[in-house]
C-alpha cells in the first residue's frame, strides 16, 4: 500500500518564526510572480512590489528595459519611493537628501558634491534585483545566487505557446485580503475535492473528477479539468467570453489548465481567456491574492463580447474558496487539530507541495509523516 500523507502540523499555519523562515527561504530565494510587462508599457512607468521586509521598485528605463531595484537610498538608506504606482519622469530622486538615480540605476546627482570628494558615484548605484519575463508575466529573485530563470521554469517554458499569453491584455484585477495562512491559498488551487461542497455550479461546468494531474513533482505542479459535455467555458452562462486565444485547438477545447508555480502563481488557462492569482503573505494568517483576467484585445475591442461572464463566475468562487480558507485558518489554531490524512488522488498536489515547503526550510520530512501518524488517534 503506498505510503499515507498527512497534512502539515499546526505550527506551520500559526507559528510567527516560521513565517519568517518562510520569507528567508522561500520568498526571498525563489523567483516570485509580481506582475505584467504591460504595467510598465512607457519608459519610467513603475510599481512597487512588497513582499516581507522588502520593498522592490519594478520600472522600465528610458532605453524600454525592465528592471528591477531594492527601494532602498545608497545614502542612509531611505526608501525611495511610496507610491505604489505611478510614473518616473527621467530619474528617481530619495526624499530625505535629494539623492538622485537614473532609471537604469546609476547614481546621477548627489547635492554638495564639491564637498564629498571621497565619494565615487559609480560605487553607489542602485541595488539590482534580478528580474525576467516570461509569456508577458514579470518575476523577480531576490537570492543572492538565484536558480537560472530558463531551469526554474524548464516544465511549463514551452508548454503553453498555444495560448499567447504575452499578447493578452489584462481586463480586471481584483485584489482580495484573506484572512488565512499563505499556504492555505495554494492548497486549496491544488485540489478540487472540497468542489461538489464549496463550488456547486463550478462543479457543474466541470466535474470535480474529470481531467488528470500532469505535473506530480518539484516546484511547479498541476493538471487539467474537463468541461462538461455542453459547456464551452467557466463562466456563468457556461458559453465562451471571446473566440479561443491564439492557436488553442483540439482537446484544448475542451479543458481548463490549473498550474501552481512554486510559490506564489497560480496560472489557470480557459480556452477563451487567462486567470492568474498572485500571493503575497502578509502575516502568518493573512495574505493579499490578487487576481488578473487577461483577455485578447481584439476581443476586448468587440463591443459584442463580455468578458464580465467569465470574472463574475470567478470572483464569487473565490470568495467561496477565501472563506473556506479562512474557517480552515481558525480551525488550525485549536489545540484538537491533528494531522489528518490526505485523499490520495484528489489531493496528491497537496502532499507534494508541503514538501517543497519543508524541503526549502530544510526540516525533516520523515518527522512529519512520523508526527501524522502518531497523532492520528489522539
Amino acid at each position: 500500500m503506498t505510503d499515507i500523507a498527512y497534512t502539515l502540523p499546526r505550527q506551520y499555519f500559526t507559528s510567527v518564526e516560521i513565517f519568517w523562515e518562510e520569507m528567508e527561504y522561500i520568498f526571498y530565494e525563489n523567483w516570485l510572480c509580481v506582475g505584467r510587462a504591460e504595467q510598465i508599457a512607457r519608459p519610467g512607468d513603475y510599481f512597487l512590489h512588497e513582499i516581507g521586509d522588502e520593498s522592490i521598485i519594478v520600472l522600465r528605463d528610458t532605453a524600454g528595459t525592465a528592471r528591477a531595484f531594492y527601494n532602498v537610498c545608497r545614502h542612509r538608506g531611505t526608501q525611495l519611493c511610496e507610491a505604489p504606482r505611478g510614473r518616473f519622469a527621467k530619474s528617481i530622486q530619495c526624499p530625505y537628501h535629494a539623492w538622485t538615480y537614473a532609471l537604469d540605476g546609476r547614481l546621477i546627482g548627489v547635492p554638495s558634491l564639491e564637498n564629498m570628494a571621497y565619494l565615487d558615484k559609480d560605487n553607489y548605484p542602485l541595488h539590482t534585483v534580478d528580474l525576467e519575463s516570461w509569456e508577458g508575466f514579470l518575476f523577480i529573485n531576490l537570492s543572492r545566487q538565484p536558480e537560472p530563470f530558463d531551469q526554474a521554469l524548464a516544465a511549463i517554458l514551452e508548454r503553453f505557446r498555444p495560448w499567447h499569453m504575452d499578447t493578452l491584455q489584462v481586463v480586471e484585477r481584483i485584489e482580495y485580503d484573506v484572512q488565512a495562512n499563505w499556504k492555505l491559498i495554494a492548497e486549496n488551487y491544488n485540489e478540487c475535492y472540497h468542489c461538489p461542497v464549496i463550488h456547486p455550479r463550478l462543479n457543474q461546468l466541470s466535474h470535480y473528477r474529470s481531467g488528470d494531474n500532469v505535473l506530480t513533482e518539484g516546484r511547479i505542479l498541476g493538471g487539467y479539468m474537463g468541461l462538461t459535455n455542453g459547456e464551452s467555458s467557466m463562466s456563468h452562462s457556461g458559453r465562451l467570453c471571446a473566440p479561443p486565444l491564439g492557436e488553442v485547438a483540439g482537446a484544448d477545447l475542451e479543458r481548463v489548465y490549473y498550474f501552481s508555480l512554486f510559490p506564489n502563481m497560480l496560472l489557470s488557462l480557459h480556452p477563451d481567456y487567462v486567470m492568474v492569482h498572485t500571493l503575497r503573505p502578509e502575516r502568518v494568517d493573512r495574505t493579499t491574492v490578487v487576481c488578473q483576467w487577461l483577455f485578447d484585445p481584439a476581443a476586448v475591442a468587440d463591443p459584442k463580447i463580455d468578458p464580465g461572464d467569465a470574472v463574475e463566475f470567478w470572483d464569487t468562487t473565490n470568495r467561496e474558496d477565501w472563506h473556506a480558507c479562512e474557517l480552515s485558518q481558525r480551525g488550525l489554531r485549536s489545540r484538537a487539530y491533528k494531522p489528518g490524512p490526505y485523499y490520495q488522488w484528489q489531493e496528491q498536489l497537496l502532499a507534494e507541495f508541503d514538501r517543497q515547503v519543508l524541503l526549502a526550510l530544510g526540516h525533516s520530512l520523515e518527522e512529519q509523516g512520523s508526527r501524522g501518524a502518531g497523532e492520528q488517534g489522539r
